[in-house]
């Protein structure tokens, strides 16, 4: 953004912010204070208070003194023109910034339910019919197009599948099943379109005033009102939402022995005995209902600040803020997903699942064993969430089985 030259901030300010983060001085911020719309003010001048020796930072595992952070890392505080201090605080880099992790968590999630997802429809042997390319092609969208054609790709040589594909009782699928590359591919494209807002966002320059080097102008605007980020935060709220509504519903499928198909209740190796994963399958029902609490729209609840002058805000911090937890329950109700699949699938011997989902349940059996009896499985859920989480659990498939999300200039 200040890299534009329209912020009237001098080159060496720049090469400061550079050094700090080449040598690791990371300025302590606050993560609350800022409605979105003015900039993120209050954020920003926390980061711009180090470059003055001013505030503190973090350095070298410790948290110290602005001033003292630079000189353990040979840097030397600037002293700011004129313009400068308003031209380094004044636009919507917090935002944006938060929105972006908030968004790249959110794919890695999204490339992890087509596991997830996959595992499951194996586990409660359901149907891969609905994932024929020419229903997705009669529709159009890309991401449904995509999502069915990664999850063709990932069950194709499954023996539970083919076991089924004749002589099944069963007419259709509950939704959750047969509707999943509608509902992830949706995801998919609500994803890219926030990442394509906030591509051009992190490019631009959101300051005011602005100054305008060819004219020989300096001109007020409103480029640090940051309702496209509020507009893009909102909408990855929406697919972490939904991704994990459906991811639960597919997990009270396998542990309800009247719609599972046969599998035993809770996945239990001797229901009655043992309760398996019947408290996993309830902790994520509070998780999903938890996100989509959280999904509701931050852009819609502006407040007037400032006397009334900054009468409209975007409340693009609060929203893209929010993400980070979202991603947290999406992940842990995608682990728990994961281990009912896998468990499910066991009941499914001698019958396996496709070599790309076998390979996924070989990596899990490295460090979390078959659920044989009940026990603590407190650290069973993290290993699982944190497979998920990583992106260590879509490592062990081939790359193209996953979909992309591309650059806007990609995309163009």
């Amino acid at each position: 953004s200040l890299g534009r030259g329209a912020s009237g901030v001098r080159f060496e300010v720049l090469q400061l912010i550079e050094d700090c983060l080449e040598k690791g001085v990371t300025p302590v911020v606050p993560s609350q204070g800022s409605v979105g719309a003015s900039g993120d003010l209050a954020p920003l001048a926390h980061m711009t208070a180090v470059l003055i020796g001013e505030g503190e930072a973090e350095f070298g595992g410790e948290r110290l003194p602005g001033r003292v952070a630079l000189e353990r890392a040979s840097l030397t505080p600037v002293v700011l023109g004129p313009k400068e201090g308003l031209g380094l605080i004044n636009g919507t880099q917090f935002s944006t910034a938060c929105a972006l992790v908030g968004l790249f968590d959110s794919w890695r999630l999204a490339e992890a339910t087509l596991v997830t997802a996959s595992l499951s429809t194996d586990a409660i042997m359901g149907s891969t019919a609905p994932l024929l390319p020419e229903i997705h092609e009669l529709r159009g969208h890309r991401g449904q197009i995509e999502v069915a054609r990664a999850m063709r790709d990932i069950m194709a040589g499954s023996e539970i599948r083919e076991s089924h594909r004749e002589g099944d009782t069963r007419v259709q699928d509950p939704y959750c099943i047969r509707c999943q590359p509608q509902v992830a591919g949706a995801c998919v494209d609500l994803l890219r379109m926030a990442a394509r807002t906030l591509e051009i966002e992190a490019n631009a320059a959101t300051d005011n005033p602005l100054v305008l080097i060819e004219a020989d102008r300096i001109v007020s605007g409103g480029n640090f009102h940051a309702e496209p980020v509020a507009f893009a935060a909102d909408q990855i709220a929406l697919a972490i939402a939904e991704l994990g509504a459906i991811a639960q519903r597919r997990i009270a499928l396998m542990v309800d022995p009247t719609l599972s198909f046969d599998l035993p209740p809770f996945l239990a190796r001797d229901p009655g005995l043992n309760s398996g994963m019947m408290i996993a399958e309830v902790t994520t029902a509070a998780l999903m209902s938890e996100n989509k609490h959280l999904a509701n729209p931050c852009s819609t609840d502006s407040t007037p600040t400032s006397a009334n002058q900054e009468d409209h805000v975007s409340m693009a911090a609060h929203g893209a803020r929010r993400l980070t937890r979202m991603n947290t329950n999406l992940a842990q109700i995608l682990g728990v997903e994961l281990l009912c699949a896998i468990e499910g699938i066991k009941h499914r011997a001698p019958l396996t699942t496709s070599p790309a989902l076998q390979s996924v349940i070989t990596r899990l059996r490295e460090t979390v064993p078959p659920l044989e009896k009940d026990r603590y499985l407190a650290p069973d859920l993290e290993v699982a969430a944190e497979l998920v989480k990583s992106r260590e659990l879509v490592s062990v498939l081939s790359g193209n089985h996953m979909i992309e999300l591309e650059s806007l200039h990609a995309a163009g």
